[in-house]
């Protein structure tokens, strides 16, 4: 049945009368599935009635021109609508939302730096043919065509970034041209600049806070005397980053229900709608978490943002109710039209512990030569960018020419993290603090490795888009190193069956924990399978896969000390696992992954 949605002088409207929106952040890319209608009944059940999803660009053009899995997102406004829940749709360009490049793909952001974000035309093109290409799956979903999409959002937060106007009317026109005829909105910081920065004359502005309500809404006045108040993310929790920079150790985010309904409840006693974010966070599965900068201005040391995005949500990473889940039902109650449903019944868990077993193991070497893409030479070290790599690492190889003495040997603008070799020798571990990090002195002739990871692209700030990889050069005393052999490795190719049973595995013996491709099986009895979580006692830092799905980084820095495993990902039977340890070494002996409850 087609309804309208509609932008009142003070109120939304629902065919004709006022409604307000009780809204949660829910990623479908962050959601297995199998696992969405669960979800959205939980949503339901604390009494919201809508959902809100950002879309993120580079999970679905991975390469220009190459769309995958659009569906996927009409898909899930499909099961929006089987829930009885209306839908707010963020469809980028830029998301930010802690995922890798805040959604803008590599391939962009490579070549065109700071001028993404901008009226630049090169750009424009490109977020055309984005939009172009996702936009068929909202429009046809849209109120007015009886499905649920009720709002679409023009950029994301563009006030903290930037202010090129003609970009966002470019944006507004391009929504309308495409077919997008229910109301569009901006969300921003409720602070002058910001707003100044982000908003559309003529549009729905909206402003993101997780406190101070009626300040907020009294400056969004300022700037807009007229229009609904709402909070578009209202931060009820908030995430957490691997232990490794500045705010190392400090464990994951937490923040008190009680403290997180009170801010809710005066959200709804200034008259305002709500989007609670995140109602339930999920996990960025695939290596496809971003980074932060420290600093007051986002411009310091990087901060890698850990694989599970529980974000302390009411709905937890493994959608079961919180203590927050509670409160906020009662506070959203009194505003839901009728009582509110049960939750739906929890999901069955594994049944007991299960060891993974270990059948085979390849060497790095093996792994790039064989899944990754060709080896480039080259004067200067080529980036991530430039060799295709999303997520991922690369491969550097240089030569200090010989004979000569000793001296210091120094990588210029590494980005993230190296694991260094000479003359086969393993030598420091490098990161990403330094403007110069040292391998220490070293004579020549002398053949150099350098195997560099992305820990995920910044998603927020002024450091937005910077590329990764060696991104100036490798110094011998104060002379470059030219001549630089290079191959990188994307973490999609792993997901390619047929190529890695194709690679040369050794047996396991002994290597445990060892760096390289670890390849496993675990057994789910019949019956016995569920939601369960993979703990690598022992292991150092990489990715793994369970039944070809990507389930993200580990990192035995912490906070985060186990993996989510979704349990549509494991069948009754033997399961693949693979574990790419990207650097070996661990705090002691290490043991096989397991499986656990």
């Amino acid at each position: 049945m087609r309804r309208r949605f509609a932008v009142g002088e003070r109120e939304f409207e629902w065919d004709g009368r006022p409604v307000r929106l009780l809204s949660g952040a829910l990623h479908y890319f962050r959601v297995h599935e199998g696992h969405w209608d669960h979800r959205l009944a939980m949503l339901r059940a604390m009494g919201l009635n809508c959902v809100e999803t950002y879309v993120p660009w580079n999970l679905h053009e991975p390469r220009p021109g190459e769309f995958r899995e659009l569906a996927a997102l009409g898909r899930f406004l499909d099961a929006v609508g089987r829930a009885g829940l209306l839908a707010i749709v963020r469809p980028g360009p830029y998301i930010c939302a802690e995922w890798e490049n805040g959604g803008l793909p590599h391939w962009l952001t490579g070549p065109l730096g700071r001028a993404v974000r901008t009226r630049d035309p090169r750009y424009l093109r490109a977020v055309d043919g984005w939009l172009a290409g996702v936009l068929p799956e909202v429009v046809s979903r849209q109120c007015d065509r009886g499905g649920p999409v009720i709002m679409v959002q023009v950029e994301n937060e563009y006030g903290s970034y930037g202010s090129d106007t003609a970009y966002l009317a470019h944006l507004a026109g391009r929504l309308r041209a495409l077919g997008v005829t229910v109301p569009l909105f901006t969300s921003d910081g409720p602070e002058d600049h910001m707003l100044t920065g982000g908003s559309v004359p003529g549009l729905t502005a909206t402003v993101n806070f997780g406190s101070g309500a009626r300040e907020a809404f009294a400056t969004l006045r300022r700037h807009r005397p007229d229009g609904p108040l709402m909070c578009m993310e209202f931060w009820c929790g908030w995430f957490s980053h691997w232990s490794t920079g500045p705010d190392g150790g400090a464990g994951a985010a937490v923040r008190d229900a009680e403290d997180a309904a009170a801010a809710l409840r005066e959200i709804l006693e200034c008259g305002a709608s709500v989007n609670i974010y995140m109602a339930h966070g999920g996990t960025s599965f695939g290596g496809w978490a971003g980074a932060n900068r420290s600093g007051a201005l986002q411009d310091g040391a990087l901060l890698p943002t850990v694989t599970s995005y529980d974000y302390d949500a009411p709905v937890d990473e493994r959608g079961r109710p919180t203590a927050k889940f509670w409160r906020f039902r009662e506070v959203l109650a009194p505003y839901a039209a009728g009582p509110l449903p049960e939750p739906p019944s929890p999901l069955p868990v594994l049944a007991a512990p299960t060891e993974v077993r270990l059948t085979g193991w390849a060497s790095m070497d093996v792994v790039v030569d064989g899944l990754g893409g060709p080896e480039v030479r080259s004067g200067v070290p080529p980036t991530f960018e430039e060799l295709d790599v999303d997520r991922g690492l690369v491969r550097y190889r240089v030569r200090v020419p010989g004979p000569r003495q000793p001296y210091d040997l120094r990588v210029r603008g590494l980005r993230d993290r190296a694991v260094t070799f000479v003359d086969g020798v393993p030598g420091p571990v490098l990161g990403d603090g330094d403007e110069d990090a040292s391998l220490g002195s070293v004579a020549g002739p002398a053949e150099v490795e350098l195997w560099v990871e992305s820990l995920g692209r910044v998603n927020y700030g002024p450091r937005l888009g910077e590329p990764k990889g060696i991104t100036v050069g490798v110094l011998h005393e104060r002379q470059y190193l030219h001549g630089v052999r290079a191959r990188g490795l994307r973490l999609d190719a792993l997901e390619d069956a047929a190529a890695v049973a194709g690679l040369a595995f050794d047996a396991p013996r002994g290597r445990a924990g060892a760096r390289g491709l670890h390849r496993g099986t675990v057994v789910v009895p019949t019956g016995g399978g569920g939601e369960a979580m993979l703990e690598l006692p022992g292991w150092t830092r990489g990715f793994v896969w369970v039944g070809g799905f990507p389930l993200g980084r580990y990192w035995s820095a912490g906070p985060q000390r186990a993996l989510y495993v979704p349990g549509p990902c494991l069948r009754a039977g033997a399961n693949e696992v693979l574990v790419l340890e990207l650097e070996g070494g661990g705090r002691g002996p290490a043991e096989a992954p397991r499986l656990v409850p």
